[in-house]
């Protein structure tokens, strides 16, 4: 793809067109030539952004062009700096999809009712400290006591001295380990809040104002050179608190939207989230720390010992299990109120519900151009203001969208599909769609215009089926578990059977039939007929408010693999592909199983990566949307495979046929 093309494309006003060869070829710049910071910084790459900034205002996306223009005011070159400076001044008078954004309050600090979004902050932090101490002070307790003391009163105080020294040492000095953690990994730059005002002068304002009025020190500020955009706050105490966000933030957002996200951050400081997550994070890591250990003495030793300390496993995995929980649950509602602050202290809710969306928006456009997905989104996903997961579906809706309407309607999913709540249970993150649903009421107490028409989003969804939402919501939570509920039905219809024959194979054989009936009956729903797939894009996809984690939608999309899906492994044999409405990844399943799906990782996919394909697969939508591969064809002629269904039936057929043989064999 050469350059000439695009800008040919430009002078004869094929604008559309114009994007798309300057796109590609920006892709190819950094795939062959990338300096550190993963861009290339050839003179015909910077020549090719230049352009591509004005085919970006000829087509009315405008967004794109100032992120753009903001990128190139960075750029190392002078020249291109100055050009990038001068083209920042005509956007000023460029209409955009920011020219319609909705009003703020002219007042900030007026209190708003949450209604019970988000429940009570009090009462989920003390459950959740309370249920977490309880379970680490009782299976240090059981460990004391397991170990031999023949004292109860000084097995007593040794596990409450245990559960306070461990746990007030982690409080302590976990932010120096954050600090050394942020230091190596994202080479995090501490800075003072003076350049901060120069990047965005109203958050300065918010970080001054929050502070005076709640009697705090500043916060220790940080940055991160990345573009992906995020933001958190780590710390033991309020006056000793983090917060650093990335470079990504000052790219893409506007400076009353950046400062409702440090107005969000502030507020986990002021109701000292960060310390209450810190303490029970560290609570549920010493309920896993118990029980390895047991596990690993309870294998050997005194039969005495060994039941105690398995039985202890047992109970510290169960603690473990629902500490988790807990936490994620404490994790969600953190975030409710710290949207909450944000609303209030600012005066506009309307600048967060933006930023959450133009967050997404940023994740999946940096996505778009590495082939690598962020470390540092991955590794901040509990921290950050944004599950990185759940981005794909409302960046995809703001990337081409004209107006709000087309956002709001990816939120149905998130609102009203019964898979949301279920999915959401496993998530750090409320569902975007909830969260801004809760800032627009906020905003409407404010007597303000919404940003996103959540009534007409609440009126949608008062139509949708709910015979159809619900019905496949609780046939799929069984089908979920069908191979366990046919390994048990089979397990009893062998038990019974055994009472009027002779035959033992029957309790061997007959939960095997069973299993592999569960896996066929789960397949069939799974991995539906896909001849009469439909040609669709992305967006479509991910609007669909009836789409399911479980039950596969056959579908067929046109666009390009701009890289791999798997976070952090180089050898990944998922992939993304990218259309003119999104990004979307792909899952692969090797005919031979894990050591394929590693070999088509290593052999396979770097070739492919920046083929123009044509996709066939079952769409399916969690948290994050996602497709079962079935088959890749590119422009070249090349075919890809892929065999989930194939598994399926070699695993249900060989888990009958085995239950068979099983019977037969032990009858004669």
């Amino acid at each position: 793809m050469s350059l000439q093309s695009g800008l040919d494309a430009l002078k004869q006003k094929r604008y559309q067109e114009a994007v798309e060869l300057l796109e590609q070829f920006c892709r190819d710049c950094v795939d062959g030539r990338a300096n550190a910071s993963g861009e290339s910084d050839s003179s015909d790459y910077l020549s090719a952004q230049m352009w591509l900034i004005k085919a970006y205002q000829a087509t009315g996306e405008i967004e794109k062009a100032k992120i753009l223009c903001q990128k190139l005011m960075m750029s190392e070159d002078p020249q291109t700096r100055s050009w990038a400076e001068q083209a920042s001044q005509s956007f000023r008078q460029t209409p955009s999809n920011a020219s319609q954004k909705a009003g703020r309050a002219v007042a900030t600090g007026m209190k708003l009712t949450m209604g019970g979004v988000g429940g009570s902050l009090a009462l989920a932090s003390g459950v959740t400290m309370t249920l977490l101490f309880g379970m680490v002070f009782a299976l240090g307790l059981s460990l004391v006591f397991i170990l031999g003391s023949d004292n109860p009163q000084q097995g007593l105080a040794i596990a409450i001295g245990i559960t306070l020294v461990f746990n007030i040492a982690a409080f302590f000095l976990s932010p120096f380990l954050m600090d050394l953690t942020q230091s190596w990994l994202y080479q995090t730059r501490w800075v003072e809040l003076a350049e901060v005002e120069t990047l965005s002068p109203e958050t300065a304002k918010v970080i001054r104002q929050v502070c005076e009025q709640k009697k705090l020190k500043a916060p220790r500020l940080g940055i991160i050179n990345d573009q992906n955009p995020t933001a958190f706050t780590y710390g033991s105490l309020p006056n000793s608190a983090r917060l650093v966000v990335s470079q990504g933030l000052f790219t893409y957002l506007d400076d009353d939207e950046i400062a409702t996200v440090y107005a969000h951050e502030l507020g986990h400081i002021v109701h000292w989230d960060f310390a209450v997550m810190t303490v029970a994070s560290t609570l549920v890591q010493i309920c896993y720390l118990i029980y390895s250990t047991a596990r690993r003495f309870g294998r050997g030793g005194d039969s005495k010992i060994k039941d105690a300390m398995q039985t202890a496993a047992l109970a510290a995995y169960v603690f473990y299990v629902i500490g988790t929980y807990l936490l994620l649950y404490l994790s969600r509602t953190r975030e409710y109120f710290a949207d909450h602050f944000a609303a209030e202290s600012t005066g506009n809710p309307n600048g967060l519900s933006r930023a959450l969306v133009k967050i997404a928006y940023g994740i999946l456009e940096e996505g778009s151009r590495t082939q690598e997905p962020s470390r540092l989104i991955e590794g901040t996903r509990a921290l950050g203001i944004y599950d990185h997961k759940a981005a794909a579906s409302t960046g995809t809706a703001y990337r081409i969208a004209s107006d709000t309407q087309k956002v709001g309607r990816v939120f149905l999913w998130d609102m009203f599909n019964p898979w949301g709540w279920w999915m959401e249970l496993n998530s750090t993150h409320p569902l975007t769609g909830k969260r801004v649903r809760a800032l627009s009421t906020y905003a409407e107490q404010l007597g303000l215009a919404t940003e996103f028409d959540m009534g007409r989003v609440i009126g949608e969804g008062k139509t949708l089926s709910k015979s159809r939402l619900y019905s496949n919501f609780f046939l799929d939570v069984v089908l979920y578990g069908a191979e366990t509920i046919g390994f048990l039905v089979g397990l009893v219809i062998g038990v019974i059977l055994l009472s009027s024959s002779p035959n033992t194979g029957l309790v061997l054989g007959a939960p095997l039939i069973g299993l592999g009936i569960g896996i066929l009956i789960k397949a069939l729903v799974m991995f539906p007929d896909y001849k009469q797939a439909p040609e669709t894009d992305i967006l479509t996809l991910m609007s669909d408010p009836y789409a399911s984690p479980l039950r596969g939608q056959p579908a067929k999309l046109k666009g390009q693999l701009i890289g791999r899906g798997d976070a952090g492994y180089k050898f990944g044999s998922d992939l993304k592909i990218q259309d003119r409405s999104g990004m979307l990844y792909l899952h692969y399943a090797s005919r031979f199983g894990p050591i394929g799906n590693f070999l088509f990782g290593m052999k396979r996919v770097k070739s492919l990566i920046g083929e123009q394909v044509g996709a066939v697969g079952w769409f399916r939508r969690g948290v994050a949307p996602w497709m079962d591969l079935i088959q890749l064809q590119s422009e070249n002629g090349t075919i890809v495979n892929s065999y989930h269904r194939f598994w399926s039936f070699i695993l249900g057929s060989g888990s009958i046929i085995l239950g068979m043989v099983l019977i037969m064999f032990l009858s004669s």
